[in-house]
């Protein structure tokens, strides 16, 4: 058996110890927000020979992809920022998607990080051998690293719904996730499938171009009010002269999270039932017929399915020219869409607001680690990893916000700062000739995913509702703990849960090596 490294092994050691450091051959896939950020780190940290593979012909993941009249974060937007780089820019408290692009475009740009950014270059496999990763693009062009970080995000595949005729549909028909700008809306009887966090952003941006709008709705959602302001030209001149006003800012509002939304998703009581009340109250006072009401109020608890907060659902749906339809899609046709109570609702326009394929992270790339083992067959019961970041069979490959990452607790980019800080550590063993290759021990692995069920049943996830962040066999591939609790675990990693090797040699041998 395998002799751990020592855990107490400091980061300072690593990038001072007597041995000279090398420089891996690093692959970033994808160049949105967790993408930037690993580039930038990994200049910080001395790596320049990195190179970021992006699909797309731009940078800015999801904020890209995404460009649905509306949409918006439901994170404070000084707190959806970099800690490195502030943003005295925004136009509002919740800052609108265009901004958020411009604000990634700015730092990628500011940071050089597009200069190694290869556009349009789509990896689509990935195979283990011989300690590098070799790997293809879409046209053909061969890649060999020593090193490769997933930033593939979370939501960037665009969900389908298997319903009966969809592609009869002689309309107009598109996604929220690609919409089609070219479509005019004024005066079509339109049509949207879905009722979540889009839909509700979605619909009282276009409710007054509309000629009518029927949205169908499977499942009713929680919506807490949004606390929008607008920022005054001066109070932008403000931050821009005191970054560290902007600073602080972020840190109050990182404190306001943390002490509410990310313990009430894990089972703190207070902060849930404030949530609850709030929920309830804001439906209670902008629905009034009981009705429509009843229509609108979830069976399960707040927060189950990740909380929409938003502003002017439930007036629009309340237009003259709005039609809540809740029975069942029977199938689509030509004209229209037709339910189970046999209603036929004819359509010009039909929009799919049905959400993403959350559990993808960076398939359908085929990717293939040691002794042949492809990541469906890893993930063949469900998506799990070490810690969120890395995979038994799997060497020198590391995930940004990979699975049980706590994307519904707090803010995607300060757990991605965790992350990669965890990640660059890993990195500086194979820096510093600790090891040629890093992956986790299968027991860790293992041990981790059980303590993670095992602390599941005291969150918000299992209280009894259908949502994204169930993988297929109904598992929430989210973080049962604390914020305080993932900070903790991301501050370093534990070495005697990691297979170290170097040049065929044991994690015995390579600790006597880095003696």
């Amino acid at each position: 058996m395998n002799a751990p490294l020592s855990e107490n092994m400091s980061e300072s050691k690593l990038k001072t110890g007597s041995k000279s450091l090398r420089t891996p051959d690093v692959v970033i896939i994808g160049a949105g927000m967790s993408g930037i950020l690993s580039a930038v780190r990994l200049h910080e940290a001395g790596i320049d020979s990195y190179t970021v593979y992006e699909k797309a012909a731009s940078v800015g993941g999801t904020w890209r992809d995404n460009t649905y009249p509306g949409l918006s974060c439901d994170v404070p937007a000084h707190m959806y920022t970099y800690s490195f780089e502030s943003n005295p820019d925004f136009s509002h408290r919740f800052a609108m998607g265009p901004e958020i692009r411009q604000y990634f475009e700015r730092v990628a740009k500011e940071y050089d990080v597009l200069p190694k950014v290869k556009f349009n270059k789509e990896l689509v496999s990935a195979k283990y051998v011989d300690n590098k990763w070799h790997m293809k693009t879409q046209d053909g062009d061969e890649v060999i690293a020593d090193i490769v970080i997933s930033a593939c995000g979370v939501l960037h595949h665009p969900y389908t719904p298997g319903i009966e005729g969809l592609d009869t549909f002689a309309g107009t028909k598109f996604h929220t996730g690609r919409w089609d700008h070219g479509v005019d809306l004024a005066g079509k009887k339109v049509g949207i499938i879905g009722t979540g966090s889009t839909s509700v952003q979605v619909i009282p941006a276009i409710i007054d171009k509309v000629g009518h709008l029927s949205v169908f709705q499977r499942t009713p959602q929680w919506i807490l009010p949004l606390a929008q302001k607008t920022y005054s030209d001066k109070s932008k001149e403000r931050l821009r002269r005191n970054p560290k006003l902007a600073a602080r800012i972020r840190n109050i509002y990182s404190w306001l999270f943390e002490k509410t939304f990310a313990r009430a998703v894990v089972g703190a009581k207070l902060p849930q039932m404030l949530v609850g009340l709030a929920s309830r109250h804001h439906l209670k006072s902008k629905v009034k017929d009981p009705a429509l009401r009843a229509k609108l109020t979830p069976d399960y608890q707040p927060m189950c399915k990740r909380i929409i907060i938003g502003n002017g659902f439930y007036e629009a749906i309340q237009r003259p020219k709005a039609n809540l339809i809740t029975g069942d899609i029977e199938r689509i046709e030509p004209t229209g869409v037709r339910t189970k109570d046999g209603v036929l609702h004819p359509l010009d326009v039909l929009i799919l607001a049905t959400g993403f394929k959350a559990h993808n992270f960076m398939r359908p790339m085929e990717m293939i680690g040691e002794s042949g083992l492809t990541i469906d067959q890893a993930w063949e019961k469900g998506t799990q990893a070490h810690r969120s970041i890395s995979l038994p069979g799997f060497p020198n490959f590391f995930m940004m916000i990979g699975p049980n990452s706590p994307i519904g607790n707090y803010s995607l980019i300060s757990i991605a700062e965790l992350q990669v800080n965890y990640i660059l550590q890993l990195i500086d063993l194979w820096r510093d000739q600790t090891c040629d290759a890093i992956e986790p021990k299968p027991q860790a692995t293992e041990r981790f995913n059980e303590a993670i069920k095992g602390a599941m049943g005291g969150t918000v996830w299992v209280t009894g509702c259908q949502s994204w962040y169930l993988d297929k066999n109904g598992n929430p591939a989210m973080w049962p703990w604390t914020y305080e609790r993932f900070t903790e675990d991301m501050s370093h990693p534990r070495l005697d849960e990691f297979n170290l090797r170097r040049n065929g040699c044991n994690s015995a041998e390579a600790e006597a090596a880095s003696v």
